[in-house]
This record gives C-alpha cells, structure tokens and sequence, in this order.
C-alpha cells in the first residue's frame, strides 16, 4: 500500500457552508487537490472549493475527454473514459507512492454517482483510500421545495435521466417519491415519462440547488427543452402520517 493517502472528500450540493467540518479541514490541510472538469471550465467542485484551499496546494484538473459528444451506447465511450481514469490513476499513484496525500474534491456524495468511484475502484487494492461522505445533491434539491421527500412508508425511487422514456415511466408510476437526476438535455423525455405516470401535476424541476442561483419552479409550468447540468425533478411521497 502506498505511504500517502487518498481522500475522496464529498463537498455536499454546492453552498460551502454545507461542507462537513471533516471536509472543511482536510481542504485546507492538503498540499495536493484533484478534481475533474468539463475542458475548457473551472469545474464545479472546484467552484465550491474556491477560497478553502491551501493558497500553495498543488491542482491536478482532470479534464474528461467526452461529455456528451459520443451516444453513452457508443462502444468507444467506455473505451475513451476507461483510458481516461487510467491515465488519472496513474498519475495519482505516483503522489501516493512518495507519501504524499491527495484529496479528489467530489461534487455531492463519493459513494453516489460520482467520478471518484471509478478511481477509487482502481486505487483501493494499491493505495490508501478514505472516503468524506456528504450531503447529496437530491437532499439538497428536496429541501429546496420547502417539503419533506418522503412519509410514513413511502418507497423513494432515484433515477437517470439518461434511462429510455419506457423504463422512466414505468418505474415513476410505480413509485411514490421520486428523485430523477442528470436532466439537462433530457428534460422533455423526463417530463414526457411524469406525465405518462400521472406524475406531472406533483412534480417539481430545481435548477442549483443550495447555489446562489437556485431557481424551484413546477415541471408543468417549465417551458424549457433543456435544463442546466444540476437540475434535478422532485416528486414528494404523500405517505402515512399520524
């Protein structure tokens, strides 16, 4: 195992005053930061992190090769993206083995839908790995409405976007909260599915949950063909209460 460590730190939904006091203290600790980025952009985690670091940490950017350019079925997709955290690991390798330690600053939670699990899952049986859970994104977006997600025995489905209209449909239709994430261009094909489940009157579109530029409006009333990156759709359970 190599000398330094890994922290995989999870910055919570995007205001820094949610950051974990555990958080807080290991960005200003930490000579070496990583984090990953749209080319071209500051990226997000870091956005959140400005003004937390050590003014002489060393910055590693990560900069994906492909976003949305090539189809998620595109065989070369995994291919190029496989490469890609490769190439990061190994270069994270090579801090770790001289004692050194490096946090990989995470947007929401290490552990949920994020990039960090893919590095952890080629680093944790080489290096020392530790992993700073936070507040999720959908926490932060259900808040935003001002209600509670779930009730009593409510059953709470968290899905993709990204997932065909058919499967969205058929399972917001047989939940009774319900949390879709990763949007953006998807927005018609998600709000198509919540109306086929007779969803679309109860269900809500936040835009930068917990960002100064929060933005909570009704799906229904949304008149937009896209939505930012952090956008996610509500659904409160309506379940037993005293």
């Amino acid at each position: 195992m190599t000398a330094g460590t890994l922290y995989g730190v999870g910055l919570g939904p995007g205001d820094p005053d949610l950051l974990s006091l555990r958080a807080h203290r290991l960005l200003g600790a930490t000579a070496h930061v990583a984090y990953f980025r749209k080319a071209g952009r500051l990226g997000q985690a870091r956005r959140i992190a400005e003004g937390l670091l050590d003014p002489q940490a060393c910055e590693f950017a990560m900069e994906y090769p492909v976003t949305t350019e090539i189809p998620l079925s595109d065989p070369r997709y995994n291919e190029i993206l496989g490469a890609f955290y490769t190439e990061c690991t190994t270069h994270l390798l090579g801090l770790l083995r001289t004692g050194q330690d490096v946090v990989v600053l995470c947007e929401g939670d290490p552990f949920f839908y994020g990039s960090f699990m893919h590095l952890h899952s080629r680093l944790k049986d080489q290096a020392q790995v530790q992993v700073v859970p936070a507040i999720t994104g959908m926490s932060g977006a259900w808040t935003a409405t001002g209600s509670p997600i779930t009730w009593g025995d409510d059953i709470l489905t968290v899905l993709m976007g990204t997932l065909p209209e058919d499967t969205l449909a058929d399972y917001m239709a047989r939940s009774d909260a319900l949390v879709v994430m990763k949007i953006g261009r998807n927005l018609e094909k998600v709000r198509s599915a919540i109306d086929r489940a007779g969803r679309l009157g109860s269900a809500w579109l936040v835009e930068h949950a917990t960002m100064p530029n929060e933005k909570v409006s009704r799906l229904s009333e949304v008149d937009d063909t896209t939505s930012p990156y952090f956008s996610i759709v509500i659904v409160h359970g309506q379940g037993r209460r005293p």
